[in-house]
Formats: C-alpha cells, sequence, structure tokens
C-alpha cells in the first residue's frame, strides 16, 4: 500500500509539473528540492482551499479581472 504523503506529493506534483521544469531548469545550487517541493505543494493546497472558501465561485478571479474558468466535466 502506498505511502499517504507519497501519494499526496504525487497527486500535487502532477498538477505543479511546469513549475517543477522550470526549477529543475533553473538548476538551482544549493537548495533543497525536497524541502522546495514540500513548500510548493503546500502553496498549491493553500490555494486549492482558498478556492474551495470563496463565497461564490471564481470570487478572486472576477475581484482580479479575469473571467471563472469553466468547470471540468
Amino acid at each position: 500500500m502506498a505511502d499517504p504523503r507519497d501519494t499526496l506529493a504525487t497527486t500535487i506534483d502532477l498538477r505543479l509539473a511546469d513549475i517543477w521544469a522550470d526549477v529543475f531548469e533553473a538548476r538551482l545550487e544549493g537548495v533543497d528540492l525536497e524541502l522546495l517541493g514540500w513548500l510548493l505543494r503546500a502553496a498549491y493546497g493553500q490555494g486549492y482551499t482558498d478556492a474551495l472558501r470563496e463565497t461564490r465561485r471564481g470570487q478572486l478571479c472576477l475581484d482580479l479581472g479575469y473571467s471563472v474558468p469553466e468547470q471540468a466535466a
């Protein structure tokens, strides 16, 4: 059985693929990539949680003048 932490990391990493590509392309020296990974996952998770707590779907997008993305089917 997979470790729940690893499952969470894999699920979020797939959604952060473009960011990860940029991080590895930059070849940051002296950076703990595992710690960086968890910081990125935490930021993504916080954003997801914030979106779930919006009083109106897409409120942040509306507040910033962006159109609200279509919901996935």
